[in-house]
């Protein structure tokens, strides 16, 4: 089985495009499989299922989506080895812009579209950076000036990957996705021992405990302060 890492920012097309590009994969007898990571809810599994694509989803809650992610991904891999899968497909929203976390030596996609606004691929963090593929979506609702330029800005942050411009509602680009991510010489039987591409975020601090009182007295553990000068002046 073939494990592959999509990540984006909420309502940059992720699903859209993987629905898109598992229909042209099923047309070469692939079956394929997908895991959805949010944090609160999600409805997107229910569009899986009506597809008729084996899906699990996963909420991590309190919790940051990236660690949840981590912990668990070595049972999504093994949930889809037992289904039969040669293909396993895992989504995030990354709504801290870093989620999910890619695993080396795993393919990871960002999807990010041309509306999220010029310098978005600049504040997106590593979930851009350490990609392999960049899919840019909602390119037929801006000019071709505005994709180039968009397109420049992810190169500038990402110039490694390679990146393709997919549309979500007619697939149009998800033919040429589908043939990069399987690989029949490829047989992935567990993520165990497996390294990130890239630390998680870490804080332990009194809010991450529950404290929900602000201010100096509240706060210990990794307390990051912002640097204001002297105000005193």
């Amino acid at each position: 089985m073939n494990l592959v890492i999509f990540s984006g920012p909420p309502s940059s097309g992720k699903t859209s495009i993987i629905l898109k590009t598992i229909e042209a994969m099923r047309k070469r007898d692939l079956q394929v499989g997908v895991v959805k990571f949010d944090c609160l809810s999600t409805d997107d599994d229910v569009l899986y299922e009506k597809a008729g694509i084996p899906v699990k989803k996963g909420l991590s809650g309190a919790l940051c989506p990236d660690h949840y992610f981590a912990s668990n991904i070595e049972e999504v891999v093994q949930w889809g080895r037992k289904t039969g899968l040669d293909l396993l497909i895992t989504e995030s929203a990354g709504l801290c812009n870093r989620c999910s976390p890619y695993i080396k030596s795993i393919k990871g996609v960002c999807v990010i579209d041309n509306l999220s606004g010029i310098n978005t691929p600049k504040k997106i963090g590593p979930m851009l950076k350490a990609a392999d593929i960049v899919v840019i979506t909602k390119g037929d609702i801006v000019s071709q000036a505005e994709r180039e330029v968009f397109a420049s800005k992810v190169n500038s942050v990402n110039p490694k990957a390679m990146t393709m411009h997919i549309n979500g509602l007619t697939g149009q680009g998800a033919f040429e996705l589908s043939t990069l991510l399987y690989d029949e010489d490829e047989e992935l039987e567990t993520v165990t021992g497996m390294e990130l591409r890239y630390p998680m975020p870490s804080a332990l601090c009194s809010y991450c405990l529950g404290e929900t009182r602000i201010g100096d007295d509240f706060q210990m553990g990794n307390v990051r302060k912002i640097e204001l000068g002297d105000m005193d002046e």
